[in-house]
């Protein structure tokens, strides 16, 4: 299942509200989307993404800086 690129346009983080970017793994399937700002990483799941504060996970600097150059 695939994440509707309009539904990641529209979603924003929920705990800063700041813009989300939309993370893929090597088969290009998304996995995450992330907010740069508080360094969170909002997994999806069958296609939907938990947009839940407790379920995030942090990223280091180095893995907000590779998703930024892709």
């Amino acid at each position: 299942m695939s994440l509707d690129h309009r539904l990641v346009n529209l979603l924003v983080c929920p705990v800063c509200k700041g813009p989300l970017e939309l993370r893929r793994d090597a088969d290009l399937h998304p996995t995450a989307l992330l907010c740069r700002a508080d360094r969170l990483a909002f997994h999806i799941r069958d296609g939907i993404p938990v947009m839940l504060e407790s379920e995030a996970t942090t990223i280091d600097s180095d893995a907000a800086a590779a998703t930024a150059a892709q």
